[in-house]
């Protein structure tokens, strides 16, 4: 954060709209009557009564005394995870449409998860188009990034505008390399976490100092977030209209700055949940990146953990950058991602692309699994209250194509998703001829066409983000550039 006397370090995004700042103020409000209650029933004490020691799930009787009436009877989660540089596209691509489509062979490893998942075709980000790069930095955001372009707020921290009011986490970012995939208001990419332990210590473990250190920190904080505010208050009243709208974006991610702080020293007394030693153990290590698969699962099973004692109800988890998306040697692949994707037509790369793609699904599939096969508060399996989207936002990473985004949404059954079929909106272009097949029944290069370009300009990515947030509950009728929601 720049200080507050360097005003040239303070860029001239647009003015937030008053509507948002009165949400923003609402939420704030209520987060803070939330913040006064006590637990019913202190989760530590109820297990040690118990004689015993499990991961519990959020229980009726944990809940704030207001949240059961603001809240439903059962959370509400998404998860994203993100794939970079694209698929091999002729081996991901699935031709048939609605609910008699075949796999392809890179989502085969889904095929047991028929009922929970939704393959999602030609859809894209209109701002992205003609900036690759930006691809892992507009997937959940919808943003259009040129070089002095400020990016938007990414799908997830809305998400968590509204979730961040009953977890101790607002939400959870985990990436292979620095860049995570959410963004707040004001356009800053927040950290992410990516050793195992690290992320375990984060959700699960005591501050390492103590208590009492750590509540003398964030007041702290606190203390320099009101010395600074003040001071740029006596600045606004030299202000004109439009320079205010622009010190009214920066303040925003103060104010940020402030809720998250004093969230964090009231959750500081409520306490942790705990963790069994089966649990701990499977997610309280360290990974080393020559076991990617390993890796992946920690990371899957930390996220089922998260969500299964409430600590936070959103996630996100990157696989790597474009330009750094890492090698896979424990199945043969030395090569980078990266390199991988521009295979030039060589047989042996586009090999190793395929067989990269089912490895990172069939990553995808245990994390389905393990949400299917650990229940929820009401009985049912966590899969049937948790969306998640996996994909890319690009295509053809030969070319950088970023057209026809590889797309998988699952889960979220409870949420009102109803799964089963193959959503191609290719086909709902009247100038789209069809998929083009060889002598062999498989797609030809052609095909890397329809990943290039948009058959249908009107599918926007941002309408399925819109459908996953109002899931979420958030009141809303646009994110981005979204023009109309996707119907699930």
């Amino acid at each position: 954060m720049p200080k507050s006397t360097d005003l040239s370090a303070i860029s001239c995004p647009p003015p937030i709209p008053a509507k948002f700042l009165q949400q923003r103020t609402k939420n704030k409000e209520q987060f803070m009557n939330y913040l006064s209650q006590s637990w019913l029933l202190d989760r530590r004490h109820a297990l040690r009564a118990m004689g015993t020691f499990i991961s519990m799930p959020l229980l009726e009787c944990m809940l704030p005394l207001r949240a059961s009436e603001s809240a439903p009877a059962t959370p509400r989660r998404s998860a994203f995870i993100y794939l970079a540089n694209g698929v091999h596209s002729l081996n991901y691509q699935i031709t048939q449409p609605g609910a008699d489509y075949q796999f392809s062979r890179s989502l085969k490893p889904l095929e047991k998860h028929r009922e929970s998942i939704t393959p999602i075709s030609g859809l894209h980000h209109p701002g992205s188009l003609s900036h690759h790069h930006n691809c892992i930095s507009t997937w959940l955001t919808g943003g259009k990034l040129g070089p002095t372009d400020r990016n938007t707020i990414s799908v997830d921290q809305k998400m968590a505008e509204v979730t961040a009011l009953q977890t101790r986490v607002s939400s959870l970012e985990i990436a292979l390399t620095q860049d995570s995939l959410a963004w707040t208001a004001d356009g800053v990419r927040l950290p992410a976490m990516r050793r195992c332990s690290e992320i375990f210590a984060s959700l699960f473990e005591e501050p390492k100092n103590g208590k009492t250190a750590q509540r003398r920190e964030l007041r702290r904080r606190g203390s320099v977030l009101d010395a600074n505010l003040e001071e740029v208050r006596q600045l606004e009243k030299k202000m004109g209209t439009e320079d205010k709208g622009r010190m009214e974006q920066y303040l925003t991610s103060v104010r940020e700055a402030e809720i998250r702080t004093r969230r964090a020293d009231v959750w500081l007394d409520t306490p942790l949940p705990v963790i069994s030693d089966a649990d701990r153990n499977r997610t309280n290590r360290d990974v080393p990146a020559t076991k990617a698969g390993d890796y992946f699962r920690t990371v899957y099973d930390l996220m089922v953990l998260a969500f299964q004692t409430d600590v936070t109800r959103v996630a996100t988890f990157s696989l790597g950058g474009e330009g750094d998306a890492f090698a896979i040697p424990e199945i043969g692949i030395t090569e980078s991602r990266h390199q991988l994707s521009h295979h030039g037509g060589d047989p042996g790369y586009m090999e190793k692309l395929t067989m990269y793609d089912s490895f990172a699904i069939e990553q995808f599939s245990y994390f389905l699994t393990r949400l299917a096969e650990t229940k929820d508060l009401d009985g049912k399996p966590l899969l049937a209250s948790t969306m998640s989207l996996f994909g890319s936002g690009m295509s053809y990473g030969h070319s950088h194509g970023n057209a026809n985004l590889p797309l998988v949404l699952a889960g979220g059954s409870d949420l009102g998703l109803r799964h089963g079929t193959h959503l191609d909106f290719n086909r709902a272009a009247t100038n789209f001829q069809g998929y083009t097949f060889g002598e062999d029944g498989g797609l030809t290069t052609a095909h890397y066409q329809v990943c290039s370009r948009p058959i249908n300009s009107d599918a926007h990515m941002s309408n399925l983000l819109l459908l996953m947030a109002q899931r979420m509950g958030l009141e809303i009728d646009q994110f981005a550039d979204s023009n109309k929601v996707v119907s699930l």
